[in-house]
C-alpha cells in the first residue's frame, strides 16, 4: 500500500465487493494476531460492543448450532445478527440479519461502510487486513447498524485467535473438539482445546457440548481462570431421547431449565440432536430462563441447516453433507446408517488437499457401496487422481472411480445409484451422496438447484 494510491471508490455491484474481499489474504493464511481486527474495530467505532453475542468453536456443529440458537432468538422476538463461515454457494451467506442473509444491496453497502477504513489499517499494520478480518468487520458494523438486539457469531478457525473474537460474549459455546487444521492449531485435541478455550471470557456462561476427558479438563480450566459459569452436556443438560421420523427425528431434551418433549428436529443424525441440546442451553443461559414448550417446538419445527445432510434432488435421491474432516465422517456415517435405508449409496467426494483425507475415506467407507473421486474448482481442491488412488486403496479399485469434473462425478454416480445390478447389490433404493468439503457441496448444491 503505497501513499500514492488514491482512496479506493466505492463498490458498486457485488461482484466487485467479491474482487475487492478476496484480493485480500485468503482464510487459510494465518498470521496470530488480534492486532489488525482490533485496530479495524477501533476505527469503526467497537461495532461489537453495541450488541449482545453467543459465540461458538469446535470442530464441527458450529453453523448448524448457530442457526438453532438464532431461531430461538428470533423466536423470542429478538432481532438477530449472525455470522458463520465459510458460505456454501454465495459470499453474503456468511453475513444474515433477522435469520435472512444480506440482499446484493445490502452486502454492498456493508463493504462501502468500511472499505475506506481498511486503507487505513492496511497502511499502519505490518500485514494488511485479510479478507476475514474484512467481513468480520463489515458483519459487525452491519449488525450494529441494524441494530440487532444479539449476534451469533461461529469463528473461522480455533478460537482465541480469531478475528471474531473481539466480542466478549455473554454465551460461549463449545462444540466438540477433534482435530483439524493441525498446521495452524496443533496435532492433538487438547492442544486446539487451549485455542477454542479462547472465546470463554470473564463472568460469560460456557456451554459445552460432550468432549473428551483432556479436551474437557483444559475448558474447565479456562473457565475457573476466568470466572466463567459452565454448563456441560451429559451434565447440566442433553438429548433425553430421541427417535429418527420421516424428515428428520422426534427428540426429548433436557434444558438447563426444565425438560422440553416431543420436539421434532427436522435435521437427520444423533449429532443434531445434540446440537439441538446445546443450542437450547444457550439460549437458556443467555438469560432467558425456562422458555415455553410449544415456543420450543415451533423454532426447532423452523430449522434448516444447508449442506447438512440435505436432500437436494429425488429419482435418484442425492444428499448433500459438508462433512470435511474424520470427526464430521464418522457422524454423517453414523447418521445414514440411523436415518435412511439407501442401497447402493454411491459416494461423489472431492476434498481439500489439506484435509485428513484418509481418516475420512475410513469413516465414510462402511457406508458407501462405490465412491467417485472429484475435485472442486479451487486451487486448494486435492486432485481427482490423488484422491482416487487413496480411495483404492481403502475401498478397492473395483469401488473406485475417477471423475475430475464434478457434475460429470455427480451424474456418474446418479447412473450407478439407479442401476443397482452394475454393482451387484440387492434391489433398495439407490442414493448419491456429495460430500468431502464445503467447497464441493456448494458448487454441487448451485448445480443441482440449476437443474431443478
Amino acid at each position: 500500500m503505497t501513499d500514492t494510491q488514491p482512496e479506493a471508490r466505492p463498490a458498486q455491484t457485488f461482484a466487485e465487493v467479491e474482487d475487492a474481499l478476496l484480493s485480500r489474504w485468503p482464510e487459510t493464511k494465518l498470521e496470530p494476531s488480534l492486532d489488525r481486527i482490533q485496530a479495524f474495530t477501533e476505527l469503526l467505532g467497537e461495532p461489537q460492543r453495541s450488541f449482545r453475542t453467543v459465540h461458538l468453536t469446535g470442530t464441527n456443529g458450529k453453523t448448524s448450532t448457530s442457526r438453532m440458537i438464532e431461531t430461538l432468538l428470533r423466536a423470542l422476538d429478538l432481532r438477530t445478527g449472525r455470522f458463520t463461515s465459510p458460505h456454501l454457494e454465495k459470499m453474503s451467506e456468511r453475513i444474515s440479519v433477522d435469520g435472512e442473509p444480506l440482499d446484493d444491496e445490502a452486502f454492498v453497502r456493508a463493504f462501502n461502510d468500511v472499505a475506506a477504513y481498511t486503507h487505513l489499517v492496511d497502511a499502519e499494520q505490518e500485514h494488511p487486513l485479510s479478507f476475514f478480518e474484512t467481513i468480520v468487520g463489515m458483519a459487525y458494523a452491519a449488525f450494529a447498524d441494524a441494530p440487532v438486539d444479539v449476534a451469533v457469531v461461529e469463528v473461522g478457525m480455533g478460537g482465541a485467535w480469531d478475528a471474531t473474537n473481539v466480542v466478549d460474549a455473554d454465551v460461549a459455546v463449545v462444540l466438540p473438539i477433534a482435530v483439524d487444521h493441525e498446521k495452524y492449531l496443533g496435532s492433538d485435541a487438547a492442544t486446539i482445546a487451549v485455542e477454542k478455550a479462547g472465546i470463554i471470557k470473564p463472568g460469560s456462561v460456557a456451554v459445552l457440548a460432550e468432549q473428551t476427558p483432556e479436551v474437557a479438563a483444559v475448558l474447565l480450566e479456562r473457565a475457573a481462570e476466568v470466572g466463567a459459569t459452565v454448563a456441560r452436556e451429559g451434565v447440566e443438560f442433553g438429548v433425553i431421547s430421541r427417535t429418527p421420523a420421516v424428515g428428520g427425528q422426534m427428540v426429548s431434551l433436557q434444558g438447563l431449565r426444565g425438560a422440553y418433549d416431543d420436539v421434532f428436529l427436522p435435521l437427520y443424525g444423533a449429532h443434531q440432536a445434540q446440537n439441538a441440546a446445546v443450542a437450547l442451553a444457550a439460549v437458556e443461559s443467555f438469560g432467558t430462563g425456562l422458555l415455553d414448550e410449544d415456543l420450543v417446538r415451533a423454532a426447532f419445527a423452523e430449522v434448516t441447516s444447508p449442506g447438512r445432510l440435505e436432500i437436494i434432488r429425488r429419482s435418484p435421491t442425492i444428499v448433500l453433507d459438508a462433512a470435511h474432516n474424520p470427526h464430521g465422517a464418522e457422524a454423517l456415517a453414523a447418521a445414514l446408517e440411523d436415518s435412511f435405508a439407501f442401497s447402493p449409496l454411491v459416494g461423489v467426494l472431492g476434498v481439500m488437499e489439506d484435509k485428513d483425507h484418509e481418516g475420512l475415506l475410513n469413516a465414510l467407507e462402511p457406508v458407501l457401496s462405490y465412491v467417485v473421486c472429484t475435485q472442486n474448482s479451487t486451487p486448494r481442491s486435492m486432485s481427482a487422481a490423488a484422491l482416487g488412488r487413496a480411495a483404492a486403496e481403502v475401498f478397492g479399485e473395483d469401488r473406485v472411480s475417477v471423475v475430475p469434473d464434478l457434475a460429470e462425478a455427480i451424474d456418474r454416480a446418479a447412473t450407478l445409484a439407479e442401476a443397482q445390478e452394475a454393482i451387484e447389490v440387492s434391489i433398495g433404493s439407490g442414493a448419491v451422496l456429495v460430500t468431502g468439503s464445503v467447497v464441493t457441496v456448494g458448487e454441487a448444491r448451485a448445480m443441482l438447484k440449476g437443474r431443478q
